[in-house]
């Protein structure tokens, strides 16, 4: 979502990790300064130290808020939110925006919300979970949001499962409730064709690998 520009007694940058200016299109923190800056938070010493933060650009004393948001300069000049940092992970190695998995997801014409979680499988391994839900006379399947997410990002930012819920749970104040969501099923894909047990003692050895390497119950030849 485009958020503009910034006010007239307002600067604002975009700063990578180690508080470099991002490039034109490159994503990174929000920071704000000048005369609509605050002082900090009332009686909260340390959530002010870690969100006011000493300019590196500007003059002594002036200090930057940091947002917690994630924005990029689009060729316009405007701003694009991208997400929040809280919501950032770190899978296999790499790290991802939840907010961008999501954006793709609730593109499609028939998904009308969808939020996507890091799920602890164990021993240490995340996976990604997008769960999703419907709009109403809509007929989505599985393996069309795939094909969805396949086109418009990389493998490593695709979810190892996808949930479809009549709803996603939603707090009091009305946003969605992570921790109410229910884990995934540790099962085979449902567009993969059913379950096939190995046939031979090759595929009995990769199927045993596999389950010992992914922490799955099972694993499908098909898989």
């Amino acid at each position: 979502a485009t958020i503009g520009r910034p006010l007239g007694n307002t600067k604002v940058y975009v700063l990578e990790e180690g508080g470099l200016l991002a490039a034109l299109g490159v994503v990174g923190e929000l920071y704000i300064g000048g005369a609509g800056v605050a002082r900090g938070y009332l009686n909260r010493p340390e959530l002010t130290q870690e969100r006011f933060v000493k300019s590196p650009f500007g003059g002594e004393g002036e200090r930057l808020y940091r947002t917690g948001d994630l924005v990029r300069y689009r060729n316009d000049g405007n701003l694009e939110f991208m997400g929040r940092l809280d919501h950032q992970v770190k899978v296999r190695g790499y790290r991802i925006e939840l907010g961008e998995i999501e954006s793709v997801l609730v593109r499609h014409a028939g998904v009308r919300e969808a939020v996507v979680v890091a799920w602890d499988a164990g021993e240490g391994e995340k996976r990604l979970v997008g769960y999703w839900s419907g709009k109403e006379g809509s007929e989505v399947t599985e393996k069309e949001l795939r094909e969805e997410l396949g086109r418009s990002l990389p493998e490593f930012m695709v979810p190892s499962y996808l949930v479809k819920l009549e709803a996603l749970p939603l707090t009091p104040n009305g946003k969605v409730d992570r921790k109410a969501l229910p884990a995934p099923e540790l099962d085979v894909q449902k567009d993969a064709g059913g379950f096939v047990a190995p046939r031979n003692e090759i595929e009995e050895f990769l199927v045993e690998v596999f389950c010992e390497l992914l922490h799955l119950p099972k694993v499908s030849v098909l898989d």
